[in-house]
């Protein structure tokens, strides 16, 4: 398995794995919504925001990211390729890309969603922790936050 920048090309088996696991995704929920994120991930890819996975030529994670606002914004591993670091590799990939020296956001699920266990753990391997509880998609949500190593944490 090796991790790339997504490119254009990439784009429908990009999508085929974001079908596999809509059902995990608030606002992912009709073909409508579908290829409005899948305008969105182009333009992450065209900012070289955009990276993946791959085994062969499958992808089997992936993840967008935003340098402007400095923050995780979509991670997805296929079910079939879970528990091997793919989700570890995508984010250390970002974690590079990001500017480490300023507060990283991420939204996830909150404590009591069971959706919520694996990403939670993950964020809070890499050192993020709980902030302020919000709503996407009107589906209840936290905010993660990974501080700059030199600040003091809250």
């Amino acid at each position: 398995m090796r991790l790339f920048y997504g490119v254009p090309e990439d784009i429908e088996n990009w999508m085929s794995l974001v079908a596999r696991v809509r059902w995990n995704f608030p606002g992912l929920e009709t073909q409508e919504k579908l290829d409005e994120h899948k305008a969105t991930v182009l333009r992450f890819m065209e900012k070289r925001q955009a990276v993946c996975v791959k085994e062969n030529k499958e992808i089997v994670g992936v993840m967008l990211f935003s340098r402007g606002h400095n923050m995780i914004c979509c991670l997805a591993v296929s079910p079939d390729y879970r528990r091997r670091g793919i989700a570890s590799m995508l984010m250390d990939a970002s974690l590079r890309d990001l500017d480490r020296t300023k507060e990283i956001s991420v939204s996830t699920f909150r404590a009591d969603d069971e959706k919520g266990t694996a990403p939670r753990a993950l964020y809070e391997k890499y050192g993020f922790v709980a902030d302020e509880l919000t709503q996407e998609f009107d589906y209840p949500n936290q905010k993660y936050i990974l501080y700059p190593a030199d600040s003091e944490t809250p």
